[in-house]
C-alpha cells in the first residue's frame, strides 16, 4: 500500500513521536510497577491480575516504540486504536474528559494506520531495501 503524496514526512514524524510518547512512558510505569499496576487493575475490575499489567504493560511499551520507529506501523496503530479504545471501558467509564482524549487518541492512530509511518521510518527503509 502506497502513502499519500501530499504527507509530510516531518509532520508525520512529529505527529508518531507526540502519540507514541504516552504509550512509551505509560507502559515503562506498569512494568516498573506491576505489583501496583496489578492493584490499580483490580480496583477497576480489570481481569488478569499480574499478568495483565506486564501484558497491558508490554502492549504500551512495546507498540509506543513501534510507533516511535515507524516499525509495522499501519498494524500496530490499528492495534493500540482498539486497545485505547478498551481502556476508555476499563480504565476511565463515567470520566468523560478521559474518554474524549482516549477517542482523540483512536483518531490518530487510525489516521496513522490509514496513512503510514511516512518517509521517516523504519517501515520507508525497508521498502527501500
Amino acid at each position: 500500500m502506497t502513502e499519500p503524496r501530499n504527507m509530510n514526512p516531518a509532520v508525520v514524524l512529529a505527529g508518531r513521536i507526540l502519540l507514541s510518547l504516552l504509550f512509551i512512558y505509560a507502559g515503562f510505569g506498569k512494568l516498573s510497577d506491576a505489583a501496583g499496576t496489578a492493584t490499580y487493575f483490580a480496583n477497576v475490575g480489570v481481569p488478569g491480575g499480574i499478568a495483565a499489567a506486564y501484558v497491558v504493560g508490554a502492549l504500551e511499551f512495546f507498540g509506543g516504540l513501534a510507533i516511535l520507529l515507524g516499525f509495522q506501523t499501519r498494524i500496530v496503530a490499528y492495534v493500540l486504536a482498539v486497545f485505547t479504545l478498551g481502556t476508555i471501558y476499563f480504565g476511565h467509564y463515567g470520566d468523560m474528559q478521559a474518554s474524549l482524549k482516549n477517542l482523540t487518541i483512536v483518531g490518530g492512530f487510525l489516521i496513522l494506520g490509514t496513512a503510514g509511518a511516512g518517509a521517516y521510518s523504519v517501515d520507508a527503509r525497508s521498502r527501500r531495501a
